[in-house]
C-alpha cells in the first residue's frame, strides 16, 4: 500500500512538472486580457463588442464570427488563427492585415504570449 502511495505522489509531480507552459501563462494573460484587450473584445460565446468575440479563436478562420463587424480586409486575409498568426497579429495588426480596424498593438512578446496563453485555454 505504501509503494502505491509513493508511485501515486511521484506521478502527481510529474503530471504538475508537465503543465504546459501555456497553461502557467493564462493567470497574467488574463489579467492583460481584461487591462488590454476587455474593453473591445468579450471572451463569451456570441458576445461580440467593438470587435469580435474571442471564443473559440484557436483553428477560426479570421473575419467569419456571425454577427461581427470586420472591414473587408480581415474577411479577405485568409488568416486562420493559431498561436504564430496571433502573435504576428498582436505585434502589428495593421501590419499584418492593411485596413484592419485594429488600432491596438502590443509591442512587449511576454504580455503577448500571455493573453495568447489565455485565449488557447479558453478553446
Amino acid at each position: 500500500m505504501r509503494a502505491l502511495i509513493i508511485v501515486g505522489l511521484f506521478a502527481g509531480f510529474a503530471l504538475g512538472a508537465a503543465t504546459p507552459v501555456h497553461a502557467q501563462e493564462a493567470p497574467e494573460g488574463e489579467r492583460l486580457f481584461r487591462s488590454r484587450c476587455a474593453s473591445c473584445h468579450a471572451v463569451a460565446a456570441g458576445q461580440n463588442r467593438i470587435g469580435p468575440t474571442l471564443a473559440g479563436v484557436f483553428g477560426r478562420a479570421a473575419g467569419s464570427v456571425e454577427g461581427a463587424r470586420y472591414s473587408q480586409a480581415m474577411r479577405d486575409s485568409g488568416i486562420t488563427w493559431d498561436d504564430e498568426s496571433l502573435d504576428r497579429y498582436l505585434a502589428n495588426p495593421r501590419g499584418t492585415v492593411a485596413g484592419t480596424t485594429m488600432t491596438v498593438a502590443l509591442a512587449n512578446g511576454e504580455q503577448r504570449g500571455s493573453i495568447i496563453a489565455y485565449l488557447k485555454a479558453l478553446n
